[in-house]
């Protein structure tokens, strides 16, 4: 009798840890990321399914910037995003959204693209006759726009005063119809206004040198109730990052016809439209992409730096500590 009970035990153990393995196999994760290679491992993942083999079943939700991505996150059914990390900060600190970040993405990813043959030097952007777009304030571009007039000594209200706020899209079709002479961007757009004949003047690294660019963030609730699931999410992007880094050219070609198909169902709408006009070729992937660093790795000190500055520039009401939205107990 005590054999066949320790029999029926050991059965029933192992019965349970094979419920375990596989209790959130399937799992519908709702997942926003930014329309820009910056999500490249998001991307990337969800073509070579490799999210299905983790369990998870994704639904995307492409925003056409980080700060737009940064609004949607009041939703609910949100559950994880790949988003730039100061609409992040910005949505936690200003909107109280309950997230966490437990992975970096990537480092660097913003340029300057101007008219080489109206702006010669950086200093040319306070000229009243150059014409200067970017989008909205209170994200990375806005901070990279403020850190470069920081560094090269420029009047900021002659330069801020006079900038065009407008979407990524926007931008490139205003320089095809000669409407911009420069335009602050995150990546792909300076390839793709390479694409338009502007030349890139200055990347994000040569104003901020260590600046964290994009994060994997996810709800706390999913920490609470399937923390299975958020290490799995880390581990497909730490896989996903890895193939990146050895596979560029390959990388840049999935990227491209993933963009493509991912501009028709951009957030907000009326960037959908603006955008599906646009051809992504591989090759101004490949440029785009080399320009920024793909690493998970993320340091504290970093997203506090950038913590500072947000609270600095008045983008955030009051400054965070990095613990309050960091967990990278899962990376």
């Amino acid at each position: 009798m005590v054999r066949r009970l320790l029999m029926l035990l050991t059965a029933t153990a192992f019965g349970l840890c094979g419920f375990c393995a596989h209790a959130d196999e399937g799992f519908p994760l709702h997942m926003a990321v930014e329309f820009t290679d910056h999500a490249a491992s998001a991307y990337i993942a969800q073509k070579k399914g490799w999210f299905e083999e983790e369990g998870i079943t994704p639904t995307f939700y492409s925003y056409i910037t980080g700060m737009s991505l940064a609004a949607a996150l009041v939703r609910g059914d949100i559950q994880a995003a790949y988003i730039c990390l100061l609409p992040a900060i910005n949505a936690r600190a200003n909107a109280g959204v309950p997230i966490r970040i437990v992975a970096g993405t990537h480092k660097h990813g913003y340029g300057l693209a101007v008219n080489a043959e109206k702006v010669k030097t950086i200093k040319d952007l306070v000229r009243p006759d150059v014409r200067v777009g970017a989008v909205q304030t209170g994200g990375p571009v806005d901070a990279f726009l403020l850190k470069t007039i920081e560094k090269y000594g420029l009047d900021r209200d002659t330069v801020l005063n006079k900038v065009q706020r407008m979407s990524p899209p926007k931008q490139i079709m205003a320089i095809r119809m000669g409407r911009l002479d420069a335009a602050f961007s995150p990546e792909h757009w300076p390839a793709m206004a390479e694409e338009a004949g502007f030349t890139i003047l200055l990347r994000s690294q040569d104003v901020w040198p260590d600046m964290q660019g994009s994060v994997l963030i996810v709800k706390e609730e999913l920490i609470r109730n399937h923390p299975e699931i958020v290490r799995k999410l880390v581990a497909v992007t730490v896989k996903a990052t890895q193939w990146i880094n050895q596979h560029p050219e390959e990388a840049a070609a999935v990227m491209a016809a993933q963009l493509q198909l991912a501009g028709d169902r951009i957030f907000p709408n009326e960037a959908a439209g603006t955008a599906r006009k646009l051809t992504i070729r591989p090759e101004a992937l490949g440029r785009s992409m080399a320009r920024l660093k793909y690493t998970t790795d993320i340091d504290p000190e970093g997203v506090q730096a950038a913590i500072d500055f947000a609270a600095q520039q008045g983008y955030i009401k009051e400054p965070l500590k990095a613990e309050e939205i960091l967990d990278l107990s899962f990376y």
